[in-house]
């Protein structure tokens, strides 16, 4: 079984960390326990030459880090070898049907190659040097068009698919349909990515998205939150056997998400004036901001809700399982009383790591009385109530993330 992060991003990219290197990458990964990961932004000319040199051909469509450039430290797997997938998130910024449309995709190739001849392609249609994520006025059908005329073995994915600004379904400029996106090339399309404010069970409510496979990833902007939302694969390790079990299920063994409540996206809602809705109460409201009479940014919950047939709460029945997370700092954080990027809590972070292996083994396979054993019992009890759903949650909105709380204040 593989753990699977395949969306995320380099230093070329906006807003992100400079410790977004393949060695730090691959130094996460080993923290983290994930097995397969995405290099990011491999239209960035930049980026592809660093990737070119430092990483080598494992099997086939894979790479690892070379050993000259691997990070060795106490708080990693001594086993892990993490696999580098190429990937790349593009923007497409277009007019379609009478309104402007602003989609976010995730790309998975096959190599390194293919990466150089579709980025020279995507270089005739705008600028892919300025950010590892480029912002083209090419639109989605264009873009899968492009990508499948390169090497029709790549895989495209829709990103985040219900991010109010960014993506397919998104409230602000997506689609109702994959239809309406893509047209006659909807067929191609196997593979949606939930995003961190939504997870399968929310997903279900619509009946004509039964047929795609169901991933996350964390769209990490710094090593450290690699793994926050991930897939689980079971699966032969090559670029097929990845594109197999992306696109059939078969292999697909299920994700692991974010409490849907703690996306930034979660509800309708004005950050500005503090305003956080339900989507009931949002339409009560008839959209708008009850402090300064804007309009409220409707949120995924309520965007889910406008395109489902079924009654909340239908499982379907060929869905994959999946489990809500939240990230190893954060459950120290609610134990210890203090902030996840705390000194007290990244040493006692890295205290189990030593101790107990990766993150996803800590969050979901050690017993909780080794948790126990080497550190505060009051984590021990957080990671059990995680496993077990027991959480207060408190939504996000309009790009304020949630909290998701373990205990209250009384009872640390």
């Amino acid at each position: 079984m593989y753990i699977a992060d395949l969306h995320i991003h380099s230093r070329y990219s906006m807003a992100t960390s400079k410790d977004c290197t393949p060695e730090q990458l691959d130094l996460w990964a080993r923290r983290k326990g994930i097995g397969i990961l995405g290099t990011g932004d491999f239209t960035h000319p930049a980026w592809r030459e660093e990737l070119k040199e430092k990483l080598i051909p494992a099997e086939e469509g894979l790479y690892v880090l070379k050993a000259e450039y691997r990070l060795e430290g106490e708080n990693t797997s001594d086993t892990l070898i993490p696999r580098f997938v190429v990937s790349g998130e593009i923007s497409s910024i277009y007019k379609k049907n009478g309104r402007t449309r602003k989609v976010h995709s995730l790309l998975l190739l096959p190599g390194l190659e293919t990466a150089e001849k579709l980025s020279g392609k995507l270089e005739t249609v705008g600028n892919i040097r300025s950010d590892g994520r480029p912002i083209l006025g090419l639109d989605c059908h264009g873009l899968l068009e492009m990508m499948l005329e390169t090497d029709p073995r790549a895989v495209y994915i829709p990103a985040h698919i219900w991010t109010p600004h960014f993506s397919l379904f998104g409230a602000c400029s997506g689609f109702d349909s994959i239809e309406e996106c893509f047209e006659d090339l909807t067929p191609h399309i196997h593979t949606l990515e939930t995003g961190l404010s939504s997870d399968p069970s929310m997903i279900w409510g619509i009946s004509a998205l039964d047929r795609f496979q169901l991933i996350s990833s964390s769209d990490a902007h710094s090593p450290a939150k690699l793994g926050r939302e991930a897939s689980l694969l079971n699966m032969e390790l090559s670029f097929d056997g990845l594109s197999r079990a992306l696109t059939t299920g078969r292999g697909l063994m299920g994700t692991i998400e974010f409490f849907p409540e703690e996306g930034k996206y979660h509800h309708d809602g004005h950050r500005k004036c503090g305003i956080c809705f339900s989507p009931a109460e949002a339409e009560q409201h008839s959209g708008k901001c009850p402090v300064c009479g804007g309009n409220l940014t409707m949120g995924v919950s309520h965007r889910i809700m406008q395109l489902s047939d079924r009654e909340e709460g239908f499982v379907l029945p060929q869905g994959k399982p999946f489990e809500s997370l939240v990230p190893l700092p954060e459950v120290i954080a609610a134990c210890l009383g203090y902030s996840a990027a705390s000194k007290k809590v990244q040493n006692q972070y890295f205290e189990l790591l030593r101790g107990l292996g990766s993150e996803f083994e800590i969050l979901r396979e050690v017993p909780p009385e080794d948790i126990r054993r080497i550190s505060d019992p009051l984590i021990a009890e957080g990671v059990s109530r995680l496993r077990q759903g027991k959480v207060k949650r408190i939504p996000g909105y309009d790009g304020e993330y949630g909290i998701i709380k373990l205990f209250d204040p009384d009872e640390v």
